[in-house]
């Protein structure tokens, strides 16, 4: 019975150290992504109370896990999504419209960047391209279309 016992703590053990060393259970590139996600949520929230300033710092240090998680994921829509979001945020348009067009080179109708990317457009006063975004998101029956709608009629 000791012999069992011992095996078992030397298993879970040697899982313990593992996981340890892998960086933790499941895919890095995933707890990357994961982590930037909860940054934007935050420096949303932090936005809508005008606290831009730490938004600003909450964004950028999602934009660094999301650039590592690109590194190792280059097909992956919604980094490339939040990448385009986090510049955007920050003011870097050109940047951001790059990484929302090979977003949607993978998935055309990816909803998040389609309403982000209409609002770039509408933020640089380009309202037909909006209105395309717009477009495509008609059928979705969702919030981005609202979202996007709404800001077009403002325009």
């Amino acid at each position: 019975m000791k012999k069992i016992i011992c095996i078992f703590i030397l298993l879970l053990l040697t899982n313990l150290s593992l996981a340890a060393m892998s960086g933790g259970n499941g895919n890095n590139q995933d707890n990357l992504y994961k982590a930037a996600k909860k940054l934007v949520i935050k420096a949303k929230k932090l936005e809508k109370k005008d606290k831009v300033e730490k938004a600003l710092k909450l964004y950028s240090r999602a934009y660094d896990k999301l650039l590592k998680a690109y590194d190792k994921d280059k097909e992956n829509p919604d980094i490339l999504n939040y990448l385009g979001f986090t510049l955007r945020k920050a003011g870097n348009f050109e940047e951001a419209e790059k990484f929302y067009l090979a977003g949607l080179e993978i998935k055309p109708d990816h909803k998040g960047i389609n309403e982000y990317l209409g609002e770039l457009y509408i933020k640089t006063n380009r309202i037909e391209l909006a209105k395309e975004r717009l477009e495509v998101l008609k059928g979705c029956k969702c919030e981005e279309f609202e979202e996007l709608k709404e800001l077009i009629e403002k325009n």
